[in-house]
């Protein structure tokens, strides 16, 4: 198994370092459950301003999206399509970043402290089946670069991330 190493200088070289580190972590594992929950534990370890990241899954029998594998205080467990950053990301099947969440109409508060956040669609042959949500105690802490990268991140892990 392969240890994460230590990334460090700017946000995007701290991605670039990550994310072939995650590749390489996933590569030889078939458990897409396992995937996930490597995938955010690398990334919560990485980044020290995320207070929460996670997966939540569309479950197309109820129509929500349900809580995958996280790192981070204890979540809302179901979240309705087009209801708060999530849902609303889901909905739209684009990333939605928000620098302060209590200008966002319909958050979610499922940690009262969190003042900022990112949420990137998870796409598999053309059909949205979840969202990569991540979280901040600080205002203002996504942006572009995160978008680029994490978007390319769930490009990349999205096969090996299928629940079946």
């Amino acid at each position: 198994m392969e240890i994460l190493k230590h990334t460090a200088g700017t946000k995007e070289e701290q991605y670039e370092q990550l994310l072939p580190q995650i590749f390489s972590i996933i590569e030889d594992e078939a458990s897409p459950i396992a995937n996930m929950a490597n995938v955010v534990a690398a990334l919560k370890q990485t980044f020290s301003f995320y207070s929460w990241v996670g997966f939540y899954l569309y479950d197309k029998i109820a129509n929500e999206l349900v809580l995958g594998p996280f790192q981070g205080k204890i979540a809302c467990t179901r979240i309705a399509v087009g209801k708060g950053v999530c849902g609303s990301s889901y909905q739209k099947k684009e990333t939605v970043i928000v620098p302060d969440v209590n200008n966002f109409p319909g958050h979610i508060f499922c940690d009262g402290s969190s003042k900022s956040e990112i949420v990137v669609p998870i796409f598999h042959k053309d059909e949205i089946i979840g969202v990569l949500d991540v979280d901040s105690y600080d205002f203002d802490s996504f942006n572009d670069t995160d978008k680029k990268y994490l978007e390319l991140l769930l490009h990349h892990i999205t096969p090996k991330i299928i629940l079946t």
